[in-house]
């Protein structure tokens, strides 16, 4: 009362409503559910770091760091000149293998004919037999190594894996890389979750909840129950590990935090519309009715529950104070 005194002076007291009517509620407990918050950390669904299937120089690279980069297109080209000369070399060797299969197969045809007239021996008909096979085979082995040499030389342009944009890049212009060496890093800007840590005696809660509700930058506030519950706690921290997907084309940011709240329970509060407490400077307060006069009254607020704001101190159970508090007019 004495803070009240200062800011506002004693004689607001004793003023009383005017001819204007304003609507008044009521003061009451009720049970309502008790909501626990938690901090959550946004990341994207698919990230990855392309590394290269194939050894030599970049000699051009064709996105940087921040750079948006569309599905399919190329990140960067590596020299091609031996990979090249691998396709041409094993063309060649297919060639020349249809070419010995083709005069195997003739001589088996033409041995097949003779051997029954007694024309050649039986040794002489095995090895026909035997080379013809074995030509067969390596025409197999000669289109085997095209399609490695094919596949060595496609590896010298790398595709991005999906559309996204470039985070790290792990290479520069005309160093020369061997397989497995990382290239570029990049995630999915379309499929964001947020992943937060859940301790274990508050995952029946959120189990039987099925729905969390998120709080992002900028003051947006979503609903999602699309939640991956690991079934596994943490050794160090022996909580939970739980992932809320997010709708597709959300723009937020990968690193950033959210507040993500669920039911825990219900407990009894008292709860008030925003519209009925009136803030100045450090004052909070709600005008509440002794008879037909309005008695601004110094309340102590907890968490918001939606619209409406709960009440710790200040007012008891059966109170009744005005539903809009600046529209109250004194006189």
């Amino acid at each position: 009362m004495t803070l009240f005194k200062q800011l506002f002076g004693a004689s607001l007291l004793a003023l009383s409503l005017g001819a204007q009517a304003t609507d008044i509620i009521k003061v009451q407990h009720s049970d309502e559910p008790q909501y626990l918050t938690l901090d959550a950390l946004i990341e994207p669904v698919r990230a990855a770091t392309v590394s290269a299937q194939t050894s030599g120089r970049i000699i051009k690279i064709h996105y940087d760091v921040n750079d948006m980069v569309p599905a399919g297109a190329a990140l960067l080209e590596i020299t091609s000149k031996e990979q090249s000369a691998s396709l041409t070399a094993a063309e060649a060797d297919y060639a020349k293998a249809l070419a010995v299969n083709a005069e195997a197969q003739a001589t088996l045809k033409r041995y097949q004919e003779l051997f029954p007239k007694g024309a050649i021996s039986r040794g002489a008909f095995d090895e026909a037999v035997a080379r013809a096979k074995s030509s067969e085979q390596a025409v197999s082995a000669a289109n085997a190594a095209i399609v490695r040499a094919r596949e060595s030389l496609g590896y010298t342009t790398v595709f991005a894996p999906f559309a996204g944009v470039l985070t790290e890049r792990h290479v520069e212009q005309g160093e020369t890389v061997s397989p497995g060496q990382p290239l570029l890093s990049g995630f999915d800007t379309e499929k964001m979750r947020a992943v937060m840590q859940v301790p274990g005696r508050y995952l029946d809660a959120l189990k039987a909840s099925g729905k969390v509700s998120l709080a992002l930058a900028g003051g947006r506030a979503i609903e999602s129950d699309k939640l991956t519950i690991f079934s596994f706690a943490s050794p160090q921290s022996h909580s939970f590990q739980v992932r809320i997907d997010l709708p597709d084309g959300m723009d937020v940011q990968p690193g950033t935090w959210a507040k993500v709240s669920f039911v825990q329970g219900t407990r009894p509060m008292l709860l008030l519309p925003q519209s009925a407490i009136i803030k100045r400077g450090e004052l909070t307060a709600v005008y509440l009715m002794h008879g037909d006069k309005p008695v601004l009254t110094q309340v102590r607020l907890g968490k918001q529950q939606g619209e409406r704001v709960q009440v710790l101190s200040g007012l008891n159970d059966g109170d009744m104070v005005a539903a809009d508090g600046y529209s109250v007019k004194l006189q």
